[in-house]
């Protein structure tokens, strides 16, 4: 079965002007690591302002981090600027069922408490699992199932999806 991806790069500019008009001297950008860490990089000279921005491993505020551990990219979280009244955009590569961005948001309010949070994504996939809805969204496609989407970067910077067969989940470690 072949699935036609939409091109990344495109996306990002259509990501980054719905975005241009919410930008004031409150708004921050935050990446979720590491595909949302990627997109603000590139969002950030696309915003054309001087932007706070900080990005977050979201690894131990899982809900199912017990099944999944510790992936082997877990890097700190480095919020530089007091997100107290701030504008937040959450910025998250592939949105799916909602448990990465409660977790983002959890560990955002660990910081302090911002104004707003809004969410935005490059693509969304659909098959929510919370109540949780990207109010900026590059393109909605559908996944079949089995399979999982990716977005890569290679080591120019450039940014492409890709489909990928779904990971097992990893067994749950043997209680001593």
């Amino acid at each position: 079965m072949s699935t036609q991806l939409p091109d990344a790069e495109e996306l990002l500019k259509k990501l980054a002007a719905s975005l241009q008009p919410l930008i004031t001297e409150k708004t921050a950008l935050v990446g979720i690591h590491s595909g949302g860490a990627w997109l603000m990089e590139r969002l950030l000279p696309m915003l054309g302002k001087n932007l706070a921005y900080g990005i977050l491993d979201v690894s131990f505020y899982r809900d199912d981090y017990s099944q999944r551990g510790l992936h082997s990219e877990t890097v700190p979280s480095e919020i530089p600027f007091d997100v107290t009244d701030c504008h937040i955009i959450l910025i998250d590569d592939v949105f799916y069922t909602g448990r990465t961005i409660r977790a983002a948001m959890n560990e955002l309010f660990d910081y302090g408490r911002p104004e707003r949070i809004d969410l935005a994504v490059l693509v969304d996939r659909g098959g929510r699992e919370l109540p949780i809805a990207a109010q900026f969204c590059g393109a909605r496609l559908e996944v079949p199932a089995g399979r999982v989407l990716l977005l890569e970067r290679d080591a120019g910077g450039a940014l492409a999806l890709q489909l990928s067969a779904r990971r097992r989940k990893r067994a749950p470690a043997a209680k001593s």
